[in-house]
């Protein structure tokens, strides 16, 4: 197996696509990049190797016109064998239908299309990067890796909804939960650099980025996370509100004359940090107006903190043990104070953080920051999406007995 023999794992948004190619022996990148704006007149590509950038104009270009550059730029930089064995392809919602990654063929690809019901913004631009790769790579191994996947092993107590029990065995309609893949990347690496028991250990896995969610993982197992239905449920985020309260869309549609696609564009698009703050979606951002004497801005970190706290007691509830509490994603990597704020509110559950500790973990490195004396380790992991595609891509390969050596 050669040193750039790799997996090319592909993420397909609405207006976006953002890849990497990622080696099988090392488990680094070799080419990352993002096609942004697709479909207007800024639309680009971005792609970096070896740290350099390069950038292309798509000239309002689609996501298959993306896929066109993308692939010919790596032609330019690899030659015409390009080192891929497999194509990895991040799909939000797997439904009940797939607990696990899938090799894709047509089969699996309409069940993709049945899962857009509860994923209408993702599931259809996921398809698309998946079209289009099929077509261009015909012969190669292709799998569809789910959000929803880990969270299949939640009981029923956890999933079900306190609704007519029909409109889940007719509809569907139940808690699946999200950033699946992200959860099960840091509990892998948890018990790794812990030395815990893979089968017997309790861990709350907490996703703070612009989208935000935590989980409770028991054995390796999810048992109980925040996000439901939609990525909406759950914790205060960067531009979605999480909790409402359900009776608010009437509220709103009686108060201000809102219908149902104003409210789902306000809950999703124009809520949390940059809804309370006025300032903006993203926490540093955040951070720097309150340091400067901004209370709107001061009572947006109140609230995320907050929610954050009470989905770290609510996960810990659903378990028998708790060995570790792990902050991943853009803020949980990268904010120590926000880290700090959280921490200090979670004495009830043993943690005890190390101000220097916390103060200097960063890099991408993984950290432990609780102190010395603490009762329950904290840490801080920083979560690669890629990569365990890419590592999904390789088992469902072998599975299949198309990896050869």
């Amino acid at each position: 197996m050669g040193e750039q023999q790799s997996v090319l794992v592909l993420n397909c948004g609405s207006s976006s696509l953002k890849f990497a190619m990622v080696t099988l022996r090392r488990g680094d990148a070799l080419v990352v990049g993002l096609a942004e704006c697709l479909g207007s007149p800024e639309a680009r590509l971005v792609i970096t190797v070896n740290g350099e950038r390069h950038f292309s104009d798509l000239q309002a270009g689609d996501h298959q016109k993306a896929i066109d550059v993308m692939l010919a730029r790596m032609v330019e930089i690899f030659g015409e064998r390009l080192p891929i064995i497999g194509i990895g392809h991040r799909v939000v919602h797997g439904g009940e239908r797939f607990s696990g990654p899938a090799l894709l063929d047509d089969t699996v690809e309409k069940e993709i299309q049945l899962c857009a019901t509860f994923a209408p913004l993702h599931n259809p631009a996921n398809l698309i990067g998946i079209r289009g790769m099929r077509k261009a790579f015909p012969r190669l191994p292709q799998v569809a890796v789910f959000d929803t996947a880990f969270h299949q092993t939640m009981p029923q107590a956890a999933f079900m909804y306190a609704i007519p029990h029909e409109l889940y065995t007719d509809r569907g309609i139940r808690r699946y939960g999200f950033h699946g893949t992200s959860h099960a990347y840091i509990t892998s690496e948890t018990v790794g650099v812990l030395g815990l028991d893979p089968q017997s250990h309790g861990l709350v896995t907490v996703h703070l980025g612009n989208g935000c969610s935590a989980c409770a993982v028991c054995n390796g197992q999810s048992v109980e996370t925040t996000m439901g239905l939609s990525p909406l449920e759950g914790m205060a985020m960067g531009t979605r509100s999480g909790d409402v309260d359900p009776d608010l869309p009437r509220f709103l549609a009686e108060l201000c004359g809102m219908d149902q696609k104003a409210v789902s564009e306000m809950l999703n698009r124009r809520s949390g940090l940059l809804g309370l703050s006025g300032v903006s979606s993203d926490m540093r951002a955040v951070l720097i107006a309150e340091e400067n004497g901004n209370q709107r801005a001061k009572l947006a970190v109140e609230v995320f903190v907050h929610r954050t706290v009470r989905a770290v007691f609510s996960m810990a509830s659903a378990l028998a043990r708790l060995d570790a509490i792990v902050f991943t994603g853009g803020i949980g990597e990268n904010s120590a104070e926000i880290r700090k704020r959280v921490g200090r509110r979670l004495r009830l559950l043993g943690v005890e953080l190390s101000a220097e500790r916390n103060e200097t973990a960063a890099g991408g490195s993984v950290a432990v920051i609780s102190a010395e004396a603490s009762r329950t380790t904290c840490l801080v992991v920083p979560t690669n999406e890629e990569l365990m595609i890419a590592r999904e891509v390789v088992k469902t390969m072998d599975t299949h007995g198309q990896l050869s050596e």
